[in-house]
């Protein structure tokens, strides 16, 4: 499988350490745009109108101010640095060590700042949102569409394809041809907070399946011990799949 995932606006960074290595991270051949993404964030985030380009509080100085030191900051594991209720959910820290394995080998999650990262890459915090304009490289959405099709089309080879993502993130990656066929979007209905908490209790229950899902019909079935799932087929095979979960 090839579980997508959304970042969290909140984070959790480290006092020392070993500062980020672009050329360490997953999916080099992304590097050329991180390096552009951060130039251009670590730029806007020491102007004046930094939080209002960001599209975040004024009040969030600090956070703003970490933007310009992304490249000599201590960086921290990605299966460490989020946090929030998707990220609470799932509590990677209490899996056993075989679900622990596969969530390193299964999950992704889109960053704006890095494009896409697994749970062993090494990055800041920073604060970027993939609904930013950022000057002189424009929406972000639209700057790593073409860099991830490739490299997120080689990542789901002939696996299934679990999206977790919100749209803001899904924009900027949609699954085409054969893949888009293996392709199913976890829908959640009721509030954000219950969304997200939903999935992330479902990517942390996937995590935990000996045998993988291959189907989304087989998926459907893994879930249903602990979820309602309602799973509608798309219209075309250019639509994902929809997967309605709701935790029992």
């Amino acid at each position: 499988m090839l579980v997508l995932l959304p970042p969290s606006e909140s984070k959790r960074g480290r006092s020392r350490g070993a500062a980020l290595d672009l050329a360490r991270l997953s999916f080099p051949a992304l590097s050329a745009t991180r390096d552009a993404v951060l130039d251009a964030l670590g730029e806007v985030s020491g102007r004046p109108d930094a939080a209002t380009v960001l599209g975040v509080s004024p009040n969030l100085t600090d956070d703003i101010a970490r933007n310009a030191r992304l490249r000599t900051a201590p960086a921290t594991p990605v299966g460490q640095l989020y946090t929030g209720v998707l990220y609470d959910a799932l509590d990677l820290a209490s899996l056993d060590p075989a679900a622990l394995r596969r969530a390193r080998r299964w999950i992704l999650v889109q960053s704006a700042a890095f494009g896409a990262l697994r749970l062993g890459d090494k990055v800041p915090p920073y604060r970027l949102s993939m609904g930013v304009n950022l000057p002189g490289l424009g929406p972000l959405a639209g700057l790593w569409r073409e860099p991830l099709e490739a490299e997120l089309t080689a990542a789901a080879g002939r696996r299934l394809v679990v999206d977790c993502r919100s749209s803001t993130y899904a924009a900027a990656w949609t699954p085409r041809g054969a893949v888009a066929r293996r392709w199913v979007r976890i829908e959640v209905p009721g509030a954000t907070h219950n969304a997200k908490h939903t999935r992330g209790l479902v990517t942390r229950a996937l995590c935990q399946f000996d045998d993988e899902p291959t189907t989304p019909h087989a998926l459907r079935e893994a879930l249903q011990p602990s979820f309602e799932a309602d799973l509608v087929e798309p219209a075309s095979g250019a639509r994902p799949w929809s997967l309605r979960v709701t935790a029992r």
